[in-house]
């Protein structure tokens, strides 16, 4: 079972950035990224916010595009993106279970 929201250090800890990383890239994407906020204050991310994280995280760190060019590319081409991301995160769970197969022989 999927959960509904996640806080801001589970969302950096599963794209391998920093907190303040994915503050900025946050609040620089205001569009595509609307997170939630609790009583105290903290940010609370949906799966969409995280899909949408990963889409910039593919674009802005692996492709190398500045922010201005990842906003662009995501509003020209979104879908595309939203599939090359899913393919490489099916990618990385083959892999992870293949090295678990790896380690069992």
């Amino acid at each position: 079972m999927e959960k509904l929201y996640y806080t801001i250090g589970e969302v950096s800890d599963l794209l391998g950035e920093s907190t303040s990383l994915v503050r900025f890239w946050s609040n620089s994407f205001p569009k595509y990224i609307k997170p939630k906020r609790n009583a105290k204050g903290n940010r609370l991310y949906t799966v969409e916010d995280l899909d949408c994280l990963k889409q910039i995280h593919l674009l802005v760190k692996e492709q190398g595009l500045t922010l201005e060019g990842a906003s662009k590319k995501l509003s020209a081409d979104r879908k595309k993106i939203e599939g090359r991301v899913k393919a490489l995160d099916s990618l990385k769970e083959i892999r992870s279970q293949l090295l678990e197969v790896k380690k069992s022989l």
